[in-house]
């Protein structure tokens, strides 16, 4: 019975009541200020509403170019390979001539010394690619990226062929004159054909095709589907040797090396190869998919450091429209405000129910803006077949802000409103 006693607390059940009652009062006199008021309170919103959507559609491009990079990165390089090469990134021009001078070229001679060091491990291989006309009769196709490579290309990197065969390592060692081309070249030069077997033109040379890339579709701007890939013994004799051999390797699967693994132990191999000290700087230049998406990440991350807080501002504006609608909206309900305070009600409850007006006017703006956000995100893809993907975090970001920004412009005119004469308020006409 004392323990009934102590638990038992009429007063805490009344005031939670009470305050329960103030609540679900103040909100509806908002709502229904809202709904009375319907044109007057959508044009308010729309400063919140572009604001947001803003903020949504930004932060969904931002996504889609990450998604971008990702995929483009992993069609023009492979998602587990490395490059290496006297210079293979610089991001300036000084950058670019100081490797250059600094860095030794990687030759044939080199790229056997990994094969004998490591290519139990590590799959390599050479790397040539140069821009070429490629012909079929009257039809040309200018400026195809033309690869040469060995035959294990396909196990570095993921290299789908849909029709026919990629070249054998004895069709390489024989020079053979063999490519496989991309899906445009087979729409363009064979439309409405099988082209295996068929020969095209590239550099005055006749090459058989003997497979067909599937559909990439383009990476980082370029087109993924005018491509060939031929031998790279073929390829050295027709334009000549590259003196500045491109390696590209991947660690063979059966070993468990990561990608990372892979490349350390190359670095240590062409260290070891160049005579390099403990303390020296690399004398060759290597490049990862990972390099490449951080430097797209970071720059979409400055992007978004930017573009965002200025899509914030339409927020701020909104805020004001809201604050001078709010004003507005007390000064037209002066009468109203004075019969709640004779029939008892308190400042806070005056100020509870203005403040819940605002912030309800900006949290459907920030609903509404977020649904116009992923509507235009939506069409936007569509029309220019872009990965756009809405994250929470955007999500969260427009709404804290919107829902802050309701708040903060509500509560001058709430206080305004709380601290009204009653008797003054009941003679407003």
């Amino acid at each position: 019975m004392a323990l009934l006693d102590q638990n038992w607390n009429p007063a805490r059940r009344e005031g939670a009541a009470l305050f329960w009652y103030t609540v679900s009062t103040s909100f509806g006199l908002a709502t229904d200020s809202i709904r009375a008021h319907k044109l007057r309170s959508f044009l308010t919103l729309l400063g919140v509403i572009i604001g947001v959507g803003s903020v949504i559609l930004v932060g969904a491009a931002i996504n889609g170019i990450n998604v971008y990079a990702e995929e483009s990165t992993s069609k023009a390089f492979g998602s587990e390979s490395f490059f290496m090469s006297q210079v293979t990134n610089a991001s300036s021009r000084k950058e670019f001539f100081d490797k250059l001078k600094r860095n030794q070229r990687i030759d044939w001679t080199d790229f056997t010394y990994l094969q004998e060091a490591l290519g139990d491990q590590i799959i390599y291989s050479p790397y040539m690619g140069l821009r070429e006309d490629v012909k079929r009769g009257s039809e040309t196709v200018e400026e195809c990226q033309i690869t040469g490579s060995f035959a294990a290309l396909p196990e570095i990197r993921d290299i789908n062929v849909e029709a026919g065969r990629f070249f054998t390592e004895q069709e390489d060692l024989a020079r053979q004159q063999v490519v496989i081309i991309g899906y445009d070249l087979q729409e363009r030069l064979f439309p409405g054909t099988n082209p295996l077997g068929r020969t095209v033109t590239i550099k005055g040379r006749e090459f058989t095709v003997i497979g067909v890339q599937e559909k990439l579709g383009s990476a980082f701007g370029q087109s993924q589907d005018t491509s060939a890939y031929i031998p790279y013994r073929t390829m050295t004799r027709v334009w000549g040797p590259n003196r500045n051999m491109t390696v590209l390797g991947k660690a063979r699967p059966e070993t468990g090396m990561t990608l990372q693994d892979a490349l350390d132990s190359t670095r240590v191999a062409m260290r070891v190869r160049f005579k390099q000290k403990p303390n020296e700087t690399d004398k060759f230049d290597t490049l990862t998919p990972d390099a490449i998406r951080g430097f797209i990440e970071n720059i979409t991350n400055l992007i978004s450091a930017v573009v965002v807080p200025v899509t914030l501002i339409s927020l701020v504006v909104g805020g004001i429209v809201i604050m001078n609608i709010m004003l507005v909206s007390v000064t037209e309900r002066t009468k109203e405000i004075g019969v709640r305070k004779s029939l008892g009600a308190r400042q806070s409850d005056i100020r509870l129910q203005f403040l819940l007006e605002s912030a309800l006017l900006a949290a459907f703006g920030g609903a509404l803006g977020i649904g116009f956000g992923a509507l235009l995100s939506f069409v936007i893809g569509k029309a220019f077949e872009l990965t756009m993907s809405i994250s929470l975090f955007y999500i969260l970001l427009s709404l804290t802000v919107s829902g802050t920004v309701g708040i903060v412009s509500g509560i001058y005119p709430a206080f305004r409103a709380a601290k009204l004469d009653p008797v003054e308020a009941l003679r407003a006409d």
